[in-house]
């Protein structure tokens, strides 16, 4: 007997209502995480480090975690189950920032948000090995087809600096590891691993910084005004999105959900053409298109699955 979908359920209107808002939050997170990348390259783009950048997303990341999740949770949000996951998940958030800054430093917002959507199908590939997860022959399926995307994407001809595709890639397998630290989190509150990645990746870059201290407080002390309100915005934009998610996968399921995260493409690309001028050209959407059929075909697929 098949259980009804969240959305085809005939047991309530509000159940459709509550999905298609999740849906709506889910795809402002979406935005907000476009807006946060972009703030970045803009960033650097002017000339602040790298590292000083990464440092002022985290720390006010952190500002923001504190003012919104300590008042309502009290301190035992910080009580973890699964501690050692925490800080997998939290070096490979940091390290994937620090790869996918500098791959936005060479490549335009759309190419290189594409090639990061790799994560999910390198994750869901090898999910048997280390989430002892069932193997399925569709998830290999679905991972070849987006490595033909991205192929398609970073092509010789397309014109993208080396640099920056090797920046992408690399972030999109950190991204995938981070994906299954996130998965083995699930014993813990969503707000706690939240606040964990935003605390632990400021103190690690606080003690990098450290070693960088000239350079660092030279770039601050020049910052004007609208760059400090950019700068500030990279932790509330990366903040309010995992807010935001949070509060979208409470009134739609997760299986629901995974297929709309490919729309955040359209997002960086939005951004990119508005703010540098860069638009995709057609073979290029070709492979971005490989990319998010192979994504969003994966999810969907597997949700009709599991309703079986």
């Amino acid at each position: 007997m098949t259980s009804p979908s969240p959305i085809t359920s005939t047991s309530s209107p509000e159940k459709i209502q509550n999905a298609l808002f999740g849906i709506g939050l889910f795809y402002l997170s979406l935005w907000c995480l476009s807006t946060l990348d972009a703030s970045g390259k803009w960033l650097l783009g002017v000339g602040v480090p790298l590292l000083t950048a990464v440092w002022m997303r985290y720390l006010s990341h952190l500002v923001l975690m504190s003012m919104l999740i300590l008042p309502r949770k009290g301190i035992r949000i910080l009580q973890s189950r699964a501690m050692k996951w925490q800080i997998m998940r939290a070096l490979a958030m940091l390290v994937a920032s620090v790869c996918l800054f500098n791959a936005l430093r060479y490549l335009p917002q759309a190419q290189a948000t594409s090639i990061a959507f790799l994560a999910p199908l390198i994750m869901l590939a090898m999910a048997p090995w280390l989430l002892k997860e069932p193997k399925r022959l569709s998830r290999w399926v679905a991972a070849a087809a987006g490595f033909v995307g991205v192929v398609i994407v970073i092509r010789p001809g397309a014109g993208l600096d080396p640099v920056g595709v090797t920046f992408a890639l690399a972030a999109a397998f950190l991204l995938a590891l981070q994906h299954i630290c996130t998965r083995r989190l699930a014993v813990d509150h969503p707000m706690t691993t939240l606040f964990w990645g935003g605390l632990i990746g400021t103190v690690l870059m606080t003690l990098v910084l450290l070693f960088r201290l000239d350079e660092s407080l030279s770039a601050l002390a020049n910052l004007s005004a609208w760059r400090w309100l950019v700068m500030i915005s990279l932790g509330l934009s990366g903040g309010l999105g995992h807010l935001l998610q949070i509060h979208a996968y409470q009134h739609a399921p997760a299986s629901l959900l995974a297929p709309f995260i490919y729309l955040q493409i359209s997002a960086a690309t939005a951004l990119g053409w508005l703010i540098w001028g860069e638009f995709p050209d057609r073979l290029t959407w070709v492979g971005i298109a490989v990319i998010c059929a192979s994504g969003a075909g994966i999810a969907l697929y597997e949700w009709q699955t599991r309703r079986h």
